[in-house]
């Protein structure tokens, strides 16, 4: 038996409000802050956008979250290619970006939306990695040894 058996009851989890893009909106704006006043990230971002780049850099990071978390398509970008041109960036700055939009995630939302933007988050996180660092023959001495040692 449920402490709320009534048509009306609502948990939490189902209580969240439902995201909209002035929701995404908050959170780019924000977290891009944070971003520009850390001392890993603000840097590189410094290096790759200019100060009057700014407001076109943002719109395109709430189309691509919009297109992301509400399926709007407003994204059309290429976001490897764009990655790929930064100069210095490692594993550490993903780490970093990671932190820091989960720290804002869980400030502006529910726990559901929070978690759901950072699974999608971590998941853009790796793919833009392996795209990044990924080289196939860094494999190939590990594989000479598994072949050597099963046969």
């Amino acid at each position: 038996m449920t402490d709320c058996p009534g048509v009306d009851c609502v948990t939490q989890e189902s209580s969240e409000t439902p995201l909209t893009d002035d929701g995404i909106r908050l959170l780019v704006d924000r977290f891009y802050v944070r971003v520009r006043q850390d001392a890993l990230l603000g840097p590189v971002f410094t290096r790759a956008i200019a100060d009057d780049a700014w407001p076109q850099h943002l719109a395109t990071m709430r189309d691509f979250w919009s297109s992301v978390m509400l399926t709007s398509g407003r994204y059309h970008g290429n976001p490897v290619a764009a990655h790929r041109g930064l100069d210095g960036i490692k594993p550490a700055h993903f780490e970093r970006w990671l932190a820091l939009f989960g720290e804002t995630c869980r400030e502006l939302f529910g726990d559901e939306t929070a978690a759901t933007f950072m699974d999608k988050a971590n998941r853009i996180a790796t793919s833009l990695q392996l795209a990044m660092f990924y080289r196939p023959e860094n494999d190939e001495p590990a594989l000479q040894q598994t072949r050597a040692a099963g046969a």
